[in-house]
């Protein structure tokens, strides 16, 4: 019996046993059409907030928790056949789409724009509009898998924050 725990001593001394590596957090992105701000929040705080501008009424830039699904640089517009990186495209030079409404993330998103005169207004049919020179900073700090939650609310970027534990 000596012998058989000896030997799993030894054998033990082989194998290394650590204790989990800390979970990386994933940015989160919180929009909120009350005030038409997007907030990057990183690392458990926010890092930057964003003027945007969302659905002409309430009821088309969707509300609830999403996951952002695909992503493209210079966008093409497929409703008006508008090839990406043209002066005319309404997309502008990022897509951050999200899974909202059952969607493939091809249908709802984040996006720049060619009419920065809206940015801060009511004026889309459900997407979030940004600057070009902001979506083009978000775009390369959200990954695929990025948790985007929409809310129209008079709480705080922290409060909305602490509510889906992203602070």
């Amino acid at each position: 019996m000596r012998w058989i725990l000896a030997a799993m001593l030894v054998l033990s001394s082989f194998f290394s046993i650590s204790a989990p590596a800390a979970a990386e957090t994933q940015p989160f992105v919180i929009i909120n059409k009350a005030v038409n701000q997007l907030a990057l929040i990183d690392n458990g705080k926010i890092e930057t907030v964003y003027p945007v501008a969302t659905g002409v009424n309430t009821l088309l830039t969707p509300e609830g928790m999403f996951t952002v699904t695909v992503k493209a640089k210079n966008p093409y517009y497929r409703k008006k056949n508008i090839p990406g990186g043209a002066p005319d495209n309404p997309l502008g030079t990022r897509w951050i789409g999200f899974n909202a409404k059952g969607t493939d993330g091809r249908v709802y998103g984040i996006h720049g724009t060619n009419n920065p005169p809206s940015i801060g207004k009511y004026v889309s049919q459900g997407c979030v509009r940004m600057y070009n020179h902001d979506v083009e900073q978000l775009y390369e700090k959200v990954p695929i898998g990025t948790k985007v939650v929409i809310v129209y609310s008079n709480e705080s970027f922290s409060a909305i924050g602490k509510r889906y534990g992203a602070l």
